[in-house]
């Protein structure tokens, strides 16, 4: 089964303070980086990037810890998976591709990892566009019932002594199509071939660690440096764009836009037709949406 991903996309390895980052590379025109979200790979892009690669030098990458990039083994407090590691290693991708300035867009975890960015190296984020999340400092002060039982999997992937790496390592493509096709609304359908290398990439019992260290880290060290920010009143200052699922439990849940005016200045975005995996489920309109955001930037 391909990969759906053109051909004109150069895949490149490049090692960032001792983390192997996989990325792939196309098109031409100012720096654009566009992140994933959990539990896929630069591929949940593949619609989405060759209409962008028309006007951008676009930059897909796997975030450490998913994919073909290296998956540091978590140590006790998860700061391997900081959304703070998580962030530097796509800045030092970017300037070993020899952009020190650029656009970046997020899914899900990559949008969590762009929103860091933005706050720990302002001076090399000219705009970021983040997809169905609100910020996880607010996500957490805001939860309940049905934050609970919509998002299970924050809590369950954060549990210790091993727990949810042993029951995802038991059949990790069922964890997979199940989490996506729940979260699915119309649209576009998943392309086989992408689906397959998610599988591929998560069935790798150093990934399942690594994503479940990321969750861990989102509710506990990358707490600790969000509530630093905010008791400094540190924000977002690059012009933000959040896009949304219609059908999301993001998009029935909050009020997207009041809560990134919360922690960004220039706030903008609007909801899609889709559920969570706006990418996939609604290329066209992503492109379009962040292809005008973009322009000039």
């Amino acid at each position: 089964m391909s990969v759906p991903l053109p051909p004109a996309f150069a895949h490149r390895r490049i090692d960032v303070d001792g983390v192997g980052i996989h990325c792939a590379v196309a098109g031409d025109g100012p720096p654009l980086l566009l992140l994933h979200g959990y539990p896929q790979t630069h591929l949940i892009w593949h619609e989405v990037a060759p209409r962008l690669a028309a006007e951008h030098t676009v930059v897909l990458a796997d975030l450490r810890g998913y994919g073909d990039s290296d998956k540091p083994a978590p140590t006790p407090g998860d700061r391997e998976y900081a959304k703070r590691a998580m962030a530097a290693d796509q800045v030092g991708l970017m300037a070993a591709l020899g952009f020190d300035r650029f656009c970046v867009a997020g899914h899900d975890r990559g949008g969590r990892v762009a929103h860091r960015m933005a706050l720990d190296a302002p001076h090399a984020v000219a705009a970021l566009a983040v997809l169905d999340i609100v910020p996880t400092r607010y996500t957490f002060q805001h939860a309940d019932t049905a934050f609970g039982l919509g998002y299970y999997h924050w809590f369950f992937l954060a549990a210790g002594n091993g727990i949810p790496e042993r029951l995802i390592g038991n059949d990790p493509g069922f964890w997979i199509t199940a989490r996506m096709n729940a979260r699915h609304h119309g649209g576009t359908r998943f392309d086989p071939a992408a689906v397959a290398e998610y599988v591929r990439c998560f069935s790798d019992p150093a990934a399942i660690a690594a994503s479940c260290a990321d969750y861990r880290a989102a509710a506990g060290v990358d707490l600790e440096h969000d509530d630093a920010d905010a008791a400094a009143g540190r924000r977002v200052t690059a012009p933000l764009l959040a896009l949304w699922g219609a059908h999301s439990f993001v998009g029935r849940t909050y009020d997207v836009l009041a809560a990134w005016r919360e922690y960004a200045d220039d706030v903008s975005g609007a909801a899609l037709p889709a559920d969570h995996y706006l990418p996939e489920e609604a290329p066209h309109e992503v492109a379009r949406a962040l292809g005008e955001f973009f322009r000039g930037r």
